[in-house]
């Protein structure tokens, strides 16, 4: 093999020009615009490099064990009936989805349905609610070392839940997304996207698993929440890949005036896992509260990275992360408080605690702050 294949073939590993070829060609009919952005995504993701070992933005990463051989694309999805939603609550609405195809739903009740209520799957909304979706999904460009995973997402992206509140409506019961991947070596794509109108309340529930615990996968995930002027939303997320899963997932938070986020993600499954999330707080009374709950055992490694971003005066967030670990587990969390020059009278906190259960374990923490604001409060 001559020099030149072996470094295309360690840039792309399955996910060739021919696999996009084939992707995009059993896609059903979808609008012009975000075929294109598939196709630019893709010529992204082939011409990035793999994460460096200089690359401070992959500190303290175990890079030698990405790979992106091995895996293939999933040609279709898996019975209902060998899928569960392990999460025991009452729910407004659910979306089950295997290898990126909707596998079973649970539709909302005519009352939220009347009132503007929707929970449909990405490709529907690409045609019946296309601005909405072209406005917000993706919209956040990647910022925290995981661009080429983020624009493969982006090119093989096949499909996922979309979720909108309209002004003024509260849900009062959690809305449900359930992601599987399904069959030994699949690539799977989940991606929720929620979007929360004026003064609206919702929460959102999402589990990531595999149908077979044994099972290996590779998941590169995203999610994208945005918060209008006044709207009150909850994401809880809970991730139990199978322990032989690489995984990333990659979410962006979106809160404007006086919106309140809350999220809260478990981390539990995946031999490998990198979760990178960004908050933004782009007008005055706005808050992020970012919470995260880790148990790592056996040679588990959870790389966390987070960015909280204070655009405007008045806004607050709140992060704290807690990881327990144990037997040869590793953790790495890595913080950074951006606060904007306009952004004064700022609010900013961040914690993360590391409960060591073995002294095999190893635990990095790496807080940061870049302040240009003079009036500000930021531990």
């Amino acid at each position: 093999m001559s020099a030149s294949t072996l470094s295309a073939s360690t840039l792309t590993g399955v996910f060739t020009a021919e696999a996009f070829a084939a992707h995009v060609a059993s896609l059903p009919p979808l609008p012009q615009w975000w075929l294109d952005r598939k196709r630019a995504a893709f010529d992204r993701f082939a011409s990035l490099p793999m994460p460096a070992e200089n690359d401070e933005k992959w500190r303290f990463s175990n890079r030698s064990t990405l790979t992106l051989d091995g895996f293939q694309l999933p040609t279709n999805g898996a019975s209902a009936a060998s899928l569960h939603a392990p999460i025991g609550i009452k729910k407004a609405a659910k979306l089950v989805f295997a290898n990126g195809r909707l596998a079973t739903r649970e539709l909302l009740s005519a009352d939220l349905a009347k009132r503007g209520v929707i929970v449909d799957t990405l490709q529907n909304a690409l045609h019946q609610h296309g601005d909405l979706v072209r406005e917000h999904l993706l919209a956040q460009p990647p910022k925290l070392g995981s661009a080429k995973f983020a624009a493969l997402h982006e090119a093989f992206l096949t499909d996922g839940a979309f979720i909108s509140v309209p002004k003024g409506v509260e849900v009062e019961l959690p809305i449900g997304v359930f992601s599987y991947a399904a069959g030994a070596g699949a690539a799977v794509f989940p991606h929720t996207l929620v979007i929360a109108g004026d003064n609206s309340k919702l929460t959102v529930v999402e589990y990531f698993g595999s149908s077979v615990d044994t099972d290996a996968h590779f998941a590169v995930g995203a999610n994208d929440l945005y918060a209008s002027h006044g709207a009150q939303l909850t994401y809880v997320g809970k991730q139990d890949w199978s322990l032989s899963t690489l995984s990333f997932q990659l979410n962006s938070t979106v809160v404007r005036r006086d919106a309140r986020v809350q999220s809260l993600n478990l981390h539990l499954g995946a031999r490998q896992a990198r979760h990178e999330s960004l908050s933004q707080l782009q007008a005055p009374g706005a808050f992020s509260e970012m919470l995260a709950l880790t148990v790592a055992h056996d040679a588990q490694e959870f790389d966390q990275r987070t960015l909280q971003i204070h655009q405007a005066p008045n806004t607050k967030s709140d992060l704290l992360y807690k990881n327990a670990l144990r037997d040869h587990a590793k953790t790495i969390f890595s913080g950074l408080i951006v606060v904007d020059p306009d952004a004064q009278k700022t609010d900013a906190y961040q914690s993360n605690r590391n409960l060591m259960l073995s002294d095999d374990a190893e635990a990095n923490s790496l807080p940061g702050l870049e302040i240009q604001a003079n009036d500000v409060r930021c531990t």
